[in-house]
């Protein structure tokens, strides 16, 4: 429906919808429920037991069998998508994305690199095409990132993220949606983020509509008295690695410099945090991954793709890349034993809430666009229709905020004009269905 709709200056602020979330899909809360600690702390001890998940480790046919390396750790994690798929009728179909990385910094000769993943077909013929992502990477190391062969268990870096994608599919798989989701474990993250740059290649190579990708790495939640194990921080990268010389000019131009689509992303993530109450606060953090570090969502990033990280408030490199040792009374190694596998539930809730979301909403509008032709105090947003959605949002915030303050709810249209100056705020639309489903925001471009 192509409608106009006027909001005039006499609105007052208290009829104003505000954006701080809907009410909880009762579908999505029940799934949530069945997350299970225990079975995450089983995950990790398994990928523990492997003893190293070095992607340079064994991976012939006689170490799978004898349950040692990277080879046994990946046919392990392909039964269990396999088994989750048993039990759900067949939903999951089960893949490997293998390639041979060649010799490079961190990789001595060519290796053969395998990612492995569960794909939940959207049941809607035209909405599976939009597909969400969850991913960690199951490859580990210790203090020399070119030891084959000794220990490295790698509980939270990143057994946990490995296993929240693992629970993520053994949850929601029970589940259909109108849109994919794709559970993904990768590897060579350690030797530079090879599977995850593989992977994201493919997935643009081939057109894929991947409109959210959730990395989580390091999310164990480490035992240390120090730790926040009330927040789980969400990185997200602000200017667009991918953007042109184009881009970047309208995006410094407009002010946009926090308002890529993973920076929309991360603000979902948040919403749906508060929506939930899934047992851990996101804790947004506008930079692209910790200080000078990276991670796997930076290769989807490349690709152009929203994408962002999870990882636990407070990191202790006492228990990250060192060999399994004790000195001075100082426990090193990345052992279960530091992981707080009820922390770890708590992350993989979150995450399956906003894929869940994200799987259950209409696709965002289209060719969302703030006009401009005359100069005026008042602002008219246009788009496109959302295939599903009953109606629409139309968001706002300070130019200065960080996360959306304001929202109204302006019905099945396209065209919205709201006594805002847009030299005050940002905007952004975003489609909402019957069921109260929403979609990601789009912040709109400049029409003239």
């Amino acid at each position: 429906m192509c409608c106009i709709l006027c909001l005039l200056p006499a609105a007052s602020a208290t009829a104003q919808d505000t954006p701080a979330g809907g009410q909880p899909d009762p579908q999505i809360a029940a799934a949530l429920k069945q997350i299970s600690a225990e079975h995450i702390q089983s995950n990790i001890e398994k990928l523990v037991s492997f003893g190293t998940r070095l992607t340079l480790s064994a991976q012939d046919p006689a170490s799978i069998a004898a349950g040692r390396g990277i080879g046994a750790a990946r046919e392990w994690i392909k039964s269990e998508f396999e088994r989750y798929s048993r039990d759900c009728g067949g939903c999951l179909d089960v893949k490997t994305d293998s390639f041979t990385e060649p010799a490079a910094d961190r990789i001595p000769k060519p290796t053969v690199i395998t990612n492995v993943y569960a794909v939940l077909k959207g049941t809607d013929p035209e909405g599976a095409k939009r597909m969400v992502l969850v991913t960690g990477h199951y490859d580990s190391r210790n203090s020399d990132t070119f030891d084959a062969s000794g220990d490295a268990p790698g509980a939270n870096d990143d057994g946990s993220g490995t296993a929240v994608s693992l629970e993520c599919a053994r949850v929601l798989s029970k589940l259909k949606f109108p849109a994919t989701i794709i559970f993904l474990t990768v590897a060579g993250e350690e030797q530079g983020l090879n599977g995850s740059q593989h992977f994201a290649k493919m997935a643009k190579a081939e057109g894929w509509q991947l409109q959210a990708v959730l990395n989580n790495d390091i999310v164990g939640g480490d035992r240390s008295p120090q730790q926040d194990a009330s927040v789980v921080r969400v990185f997200s990268e602000g200017v667009p690695v991918a953007a042109t010389e184009a881009e970047l000019r309208m995006i410094r131009g407009l002010g946009g410099e926090s308002d890529s689509s993973s920076r929309e992303l991360a603000r979902y993530v948040a919403e749906v945090g508060r929506t939930y109450a899934a047992g851990v606060k996101p804790l947004p953090v506008f930079r692209l991954d910790r200080y000078l570090r990276g991670g796997d969502h930076y290769a989807f990033n490349q690709q152009g793709f929203a994408a962002v990280r999870f990882t636990e408030y407070r990191e202790d490199y006492n228990h990250q890349h060192q060999n399994v040792r004790t000195e001075k009374g100082i426990e090193y190694g990345d052992l279960p034993k530091f992981v707080n596998f009820d922390y770890v539930a708590n992350v993989a809730r979150l995450n399956a809430a906003t894929l869940a979301s994200l799987a259950s909403a209409p696709a965002p509008p289209g060719k969302v666009r703030l006009q401009t032709k005359e100069l005026e105090n008042d602002s008219t947003l246009t788009w496109e229709p959302s295939p599903g959605a009953s109606g629409y949002e139309v968001l706002w915030r300070a130019t200065s905020a960080p996360d959306w303050e304001q929202g109204k709810s302006v019905g099945d249209i396209t065209r919205a004009t709201l006594p805002q100056s847009k030299d005050n705020v940002i905007f952004a639309v975003r489609a909402v269905d019957k069921e109260g489903h929403r979609s990601l925001p789009v912040v709109p471009l400049p029409e003239r």
